[in-house]
């Protein structure tokens, strides 16, 4: 069972590391060259450079914790298992935003999480550019730069904000656009960060439609921490996720404060 204690350490293991690869990415931003992966997303030189700068330093203090991470050989996902008796996955995006960062936009995140019994109990995302560090451990308030975020009890109106993804594999659907008309909707480029300004009460909601483990994980239990409802977009559960299964697999996230959710969900089942 792990204490409070645990999961103090584990953050302070995730913030350090966070923080080295954010500082890394701010020194190649200028310099990393660019390709693309499975056909469909850029990657930069930097985006395993961070992963493995994370890596070494969880390792340093976890040696036998496992690990699942978006920058694998060949396109494909890092997967590592635990090899002692204690059963955490960390669950890694270094750079979250690529695109972004690809074309020097300055809007691109670190995303640590770990994960016990198939749900986070930790999350980390720092934002590089400015030296944003969201953090949450299970069952402890969700922070800012050390100062504790609470989920708004804006409504959904034309003077909230919802995030939204830019590309949406279907075409855009009814309740998205209902949604871009009745209020001010805003694409970030990252997920992470988006679910990041719903804790702290900037967004009343986001959605994304086929996010994977990395770029969620820390997401929902900082919102979770900060008072916001998180799951698919049908109102199932996210977690748990079977962690030995996974590999890659797309999921489907909302993030939203606990007056609009369920007029998210309306709006989605309805349309």
């Amino acid at each position: 069972m792990l204490e409070r204690e645990d999961l103090s350490r584990m953050l302070e293991t995730a913030i350090v590391a966070a923080r080295l690869a954010g500082q890394y990415a701010m020194e190649q931003l200028n310099y990393a060259r660019t390709t693309i992966k499975n056909g469909t997303e850029l990657v930069t030189e930097a985006d395993p450079k961070c992963q493995q700068i994370i890596i070494d330093r969880i390792k340093e203090t976890y040696p036998d914790h496992g690990f699942i991470a978006e920058e694998g050989k060949g396109g494909k996902t890092l997967k590592q298992p635990p090899r002692g008796d204690e059963p955490v996955w960390w669950v890694i995006d270094p750079i979250d935003g690529t695109n972004n960062y690809a074309h020097k936009i300055l809007l691109f995140t670190v995303s640590i999480a770990a994960m016990f019994e198939g749900r986070p109990i930790v999350g980390v995302i720092f934002e590089p550019a400015t030296e944003s560090m969201f953090t949450a451990i299970k069952d402890g308030d969700a922070q800012l730069n050390g100062r504790r975020i609470q989920a708004s009890e804006e409504k959904l109106d034309s003077f909230s904000s919802v995030g939204l993804d830019s590309h949406m594999e279907d075409g855009v659907p009814k309740w998205a656009t209902e949604l871009m008309v009745r209020t001010r909707f805003r694409n970030f480029g990252t997920t992470a960060l988006q679910f990041a300004y719903v804790a702290k009460g900037s967004l009343v909601a986001t959605l994304t439609p086929w996010p994977k483990l990395w770029d969620i994980a820390a997401a929902a239990i900082i919102c979770k921490t900060a008072g916001a409802m998180v799951s698919k977009w049908n109102g199932e559960k996210i977690f748990p996720v079977d962690l030995e299964k996974y590999n890659g697999e797309k999921l489907q996230a909302l993030a939203a404060n606990k007056k609009v959710y369920p007029q998210i969900l309306e709006l989605i089942m309805d349309k």
